[in-house]
């Protein structure tokens, strides 16, 4: 008979349970979408809405009903169904009369996230070929998520301009968070003209006091039309457009051949006499459309692929980014 030691005995009892492969995937999906130095960043950031939610339960967020809270709302007369200790007694001895104090209720926020998906979002810079606009995209989706679902928000997502539409409805807990970094992981650039999914309805899918955040390049006019209209009925949408450092330097030199991602059609350009021309029609296109945004009610930022991650964030909610 063979002896084994007693620690060899509780190795390989150990071996024969279940393997965590699921929990090591997740893991690795929250590490590699959100990297800790961003995680660090985004400690202090607070995702906060325009409008004021009208959820149930409990968040961070004054939302428009009444009831239990700190924030002091209004007086109204004692009825039917409220509690005696809601009686305001020093404002009964003043007037006599029966007054309960009600107080804005705190309320979860609901944020969804719209990423754009099309062929253009797969295309990063020379310096940096390894990371994309979708990437960048998934880095600040990934942080908003996060950042949300620690305040007790709801999250939920939307791809949009692909070749196929992914999303998934809006919910809390770390469950959810999980399986919503997994879907970003999943998505890819792969839309093009002759290969798109219809853009879904945004309006049918986010209820109204929602904070929408769209993630995009800002070349699928569409996409900008509906955060226009998603405005228009109470949402509180917001914008980041991203930009690759080509876009913004024009870095190309001598004979150069231009390729739509999406239309698959080329032109061949002189860059060095292109270049001054370019910079100066884009950059003015970027603001026209900027200002058309604000002019909805849409807040809009951009971010180069070389910035921090996290730079548009704060620039979106109002906190001081990182070095600043």
């Amino acid at each position: 008979m063979t002896w084994w030691p007693p620690c060899w005995t509780r190795c390989r009892r150990h071996e024969r349970r279940p393997p965590l492969a699921d929990w090591q995937r997740r893991a690795a999906a929250v590490t590699a979408l959100l990297p800790a130095e961003v995680r660090a960043r985004l400690g202090r950031l607070q995702i906060s809405s325009r409008l004021r939610p009208d959820g149930q339960g409990l968040g961070l967020h004054a939302g428009r009903g009444r009831g239990a809270g700190l924030e002091f709302a209004q007086y109204r007369a004692y009825g039917q169904g409220d509690e005696p200790r809601q009686i305001d007694w020093k404002l009964y001895a003043r007037s006599d009369r029966h007054f309960v104090r009600d107080a804005t209720r705190d309320s979860p926020l609901t944020v969804w996230l719209v990423i754009d998906c099309s062929a253009s979002m797969a295309q990063a810079d020379p310096v940096r070929p390894d990371h994309a606009r979708l990437d960048a995209a998934r880095l600040l989706a990934a942080g908003l998520a996060e950042r949300a679902i620690a305040q007790g928000d709801s999250v939920g997502l939307i791809s949009t301009g692909g070749a196929t539409v992914c999303g998934l409805p809006a919910a809390a807990g770390a469950r959810h968070r999980d399986r919503l970094l997994q879907r970003l992981a999943s998505l890819s650039a792969d839309g093009r003209d002759d290969a798109r999914a219809p853009l879904p309805g945004l309006s049918e899918q986010i209820a109204p006091d929602a904070l929408v955040v769209v993630i995009s390049d800002g070349f699928d006019t569409a996409l900008l039309d509906r955060c226009r209209q998603l405005a228009a009925a109470r949402r509180d949408v917001r914008v980041i457009r991203l930009l690759t450092l080509a876009e913004t330097r024009f870095p190309f030199a001598g004979a150069a051949r231009f390729v739509d991602a999406e239309s698959g059609r080329a032109r061949a350009v002189d860059a060095d006499a292109a270049r001054s021309g370019f910079l100066e029609r884009f950059a003015e296109a970027r603001r026209a459309q900027l200002r058309m945004l604000a002019g909805s009610g849409v807040i809009a930022v951009e971010q180069v692929l070389d910035e921090p991650p996290d730079t548009a964030l704060h620039a979106l909610f109002g906190t001081r980014g990182p070095g600043r």
